[in-house]
């Protein structure tokens, strides 16, 4: 059994579904996230250099390990076409204990 807690949901919007596959999949692929939903459709209205901005977006809801939250946020640097993509970490509280099992196995984390 798994303690929710050791897990994260993290956030991360892209300008497009394709950025937001080939994060995905690197990120999945290099066990640094379990599974990522992709969420396309978004609109992001914010504030960027002094003007408002209205654009489409990709949002992308990451599980990851605690313990690999550096390391992903890293590589999502890495691949973002982003000057600075959002990248926002949530703790988890409680989860169904079969899926955190699931979770820890997925990141190469069995015990």
């Amino acid at each position: 059994m798994k303690d929710a807690k050791a897990f994260r949901m993290v956030l991360v919007t892209t300008g497009s579904e394709d950025e937001a596959v080939k994060i995905a999949c690197a990120l999945v692929d290099e066990r640094l996230a379990a599974c990522i939903n992709i969420v396309p459709g978004m609109r992001s209205i914010y504030r960027w250099r002094g003007a408002v901005k209205d654009d489409s977006e990709v949002l992308m809801m990451i599980k990851t390990g605690a313990a690999a939250i550096d390391e992903l946020e890293a590589r999502v640097r890495e691949l973002h076409r982003y000057e600075f993509p959002e990248i926002i970490s949530l703790p988890l509280d409680k989860g169904n204990e079969p899926y955190l099992d699931w979770l820890g196995e997925s990141l190469g984390n069995e015990g």
